[in-house]
Formats: C-alpha cells, structure tokens, sequence
C-alpha cells in the first residue's frame, strides 16, 4: 500500500483501505501534499510560461524544459520516498512533508 501512495491520484487508494495503520496513513498524506506541491508548482510555471512567452517567444521554450525538469524531480523525490517507505523509513523533503501533520 505504501507504493500506491505515492504514485499520483492512487494515494487515495491506501488513505481509504488502510485507516488503522498510522504509516500506511502517512505516507498516503504525503503522496497527497507532494501531488499538491507538484500540480501548484507546474500550474504557476505553466501561467509565468504563456504570460512571458508573449513578451519573447523563446521563454515559452525555456519554461518547458523547466516544467520537464520540475517533473523529474518530482518523480525522483516520489521514487526515494516509495524506496524509504518499503524499508520502514520516511522520508522528509524540506518544505513539503511538515504540512503532512495538517490533515
């Protein structure tokens, strides 16, 4: 279940079977707020992209392959996290994972 919890909208999958266990619930809130943080993420570069690619054209270029590169490193941190959470480990990205004790 812990896998399930950090691959996209399938976090909700162990937030709804698991609610005895305390860490199958973390790490599915966590998926949460990591899905959170990449969709507010990728959504305000892909606004700054159309507003500055209007200006020059060649910024629209530049910010998809920063929006490409926020996705990679996304999926990395999401595949460390799945790695930590099969061996019993969280794992704590600054900035993020505080906000997980919220729900």
């Amino acid at each position: 279940m812990i896998i399930l919890s950090y691959i996209w909208i399938l976090f909700i999958v162990p937030f709804l079977v698991e609610k005895e266990d305390t860490e199958v619930q973390w790490h599915a809130k966590h998926g949460l707020v990591i899905l959170i943080a990449e969709i507010v993420l990728q959504t305000a570069l892909w606004i700054v992209g159309i507003v500055l690619s209007q200006i020059w054209g060649s910024f629209g270029c530049i910010l998809g392959i920063a929006r490409m590169l926020v996705w990679v490193g996304f999926l990395a941190a999401r595949i460390m996290a799945i790695v930590k959470g099969v061996n019993g480990q969280r794992l704590i990205i600054p900035g993020i994972s505080e906000h997980v004790s919220r729900f």
